[in-house]
């Protein structure tokens, strides 16, 4: 212990004279006796290096994570495969270090990455200007509402119940900091119906929030969501997965104002939560009152290519009163193994690993629907994830996959009630067909097994 303390007895005496007090006791007076500790602490004596490695070895393989199992698990963070030139990359020192990497004195680098960040998101959304991160996906679109009210001055948003749950739980804790009401929009068969999006959309409303592919994995007619949105000029709001960009069509191509979700999956682990980055692409117009920063490219006195940052919201920043964000911040690495991922990628493999992920998904489908007691729960189209109902309780038959490795997916009556005993299965690269077929035949037995109690408890 002593090894790593910093401060020696002649240390503490210096502090104690320097504040008048004669000893520790002396330092403690105004606190009651009786709630003093009158001996030493009961730890354990030291140990060697290598004995505190395998103590912390033996706590850290009770986790059990995604390289342990066989996971379908989605909802939101996905087990995709992450290159080993993402860590070799981003742990060099110079990007792992710098406390702010976006100031332009020291780090023309780390300027250049969020310009290339930007560059990569704008394209990939179909939208003007993409700022250089933000913390995760929910807090992106809370913010989206909350520039969209600035924006025309309304205080009310509507939102698809096919949003991510999350996603809207924060929209509404951050709305009623504002004083906004929300409208949520019932899904019917695992799609937002823009008629009864159009029924409560007024001329209040300052923004719609729509999902696409949406929480069920289902892909949206996200042109009829937008004009009911336009037809009383309110601002639209997209959550989109990147990763699926590269064989659906932009949001920005469909007049969506603004574009924001979840940066995980391009290049980022899972990490048993995070931290990961959210992503906010915007129409032009919308520039000044985006959150965070942006970074720009210009010539320095020589004429030479330099970046440096162009434009932040903060109050920090500008005056107090025309501050539209009070984001401190940008997930810089995170962000910069999005961009070196998707660099990785390029431009044709995210289409082609778009392509992989459509043809697994649908064959896991179609091999997880003929088990028995097991249904897929909506007929519409669908990217890497879709929704199954089983003839058993949930919670007995993801406790059977689990003694046979695998992590069955997400129980989605945990966020829609009306949806018991059914749950999310997501489908990435990394799932093979073989890993896919053990899933039904497991899948089979948990039902079987669940049905008739034998087994994990139901």
């Amino acid at each position: 212990m002593s090894t790593y303390t910093s401060d020696t007895p002649d240390d503490r005496a210096a502090m104690l004279a320097a504040i008048g007090a004669k000893s520790i006791d002396d330092l403690f007076a105004d606190i009651p006796a009786g709630v003093r500790l009158d001996r030493d602490l009961n730890l354990p004596t030291g140990k060697a290096e290598f004995e505190v490695f395998d103590h912390l070895s033996e706590l850290a393989d009770k986790n059990i994570h995604s390289d342990r199992e066989i996971s379908f698990l989605g909802a939101g963070m996905y087990d995709h495969y992450v290159p080993a030139l993402v860590d070799s990359i981003i742990t060099r020192s110079e990007f792992l270090t710098p406390y702010t990497p976006y100031q332009p004195e020291v780090s023309q680098g780390g300027l250049q990455v969020m310009f290339e960040y930007q560059t990569a998101i704008a394209e990939l959304t179909g939208l003007d200007v993409s700022n250089a991160s933000v913390y995760e996906g929910p807090s992106a679109m809370a913010a989206a509402g909350y520039l969209a009210q600035l924006e025309n001055g309304r205080d009310k948003f509507v939102v698809s119940q096919a949003v991510n749950p999350q996603y809207r739980e924060t929209l509404k804790t951050n709305a009623h900091g504002y004083g906004t009401e929300v409208v949520e929009v019932p899904a019917t068969d695992g799609l937002t119906d823009p008629a009864a999006l159009a029924e409560v959309i007024d001329a209040d409303t300052a923004a719609v929030f729509i999902q696409n592919p949406n929480f069920f994995g289902a892909i949206e007619d996200v042109q009829a969501l937008v004009d009911a949105a336009k037809a009383h000029d309110a601002l639209v709001v997209c959550v989109a997965d990147p990763l699926t960009l590269g064989v659906l069509a932009p949001p920005g191509d469909f007049g969506v104002d603004i574009c924001v979700g979840e940066g995980q999956t391009l290049g980022n682990r899972l990490d048993f939560g995070g931290p990961s980055f959210g992503f906010f692409a915007a129409a032009k117009k919308l520039i000044r009152r985006m959150p965070g920063r942006i970074a720009g490219e210009t010539t320095d006195v020589d004429g030479r290519r330099g970046w440096v940052l162009t434009l932040q919201t903060r109050e920090q920043h500008i005056r107090r009163e025309k501050a539209t964000s009070n984001i401190c911040t940008s997930q810089a690495l995170n962000a910069l193994a999005g961009v070196i991922y998707l660099s990785w990628l390029g431009r044709q493999g995210i289409v082609e690993l778009g392509e992989l992920m459509l043809k697994r998904t649908a064959y896991a489908r179609e091999v997880l629907g003929a088990v028995d007691g097991v249904e897929i729960l909506f007929d519409a189209p669908v990217f890497r994830e879709f929704a199954i109902k089983l003839d058993a309780p949930v919670r007995g038959v993801l406790d059977q996959l689990a003694l046979d490795g695998i992590n069955g997916g997400y129980p989605i009556g945990l966020d829609y009630p009306e949806y018991e005993n059914t749950i999310l299965v997501a489908i990435t690269e990394k799932r093979s067909k073989e890993q896919i077929d053990l899933f039904a035949k497991s899948l089979a037995s948990a039902v079987a097994a669940s049905k008739t109690g034998v087994g994990a408890e139901a």
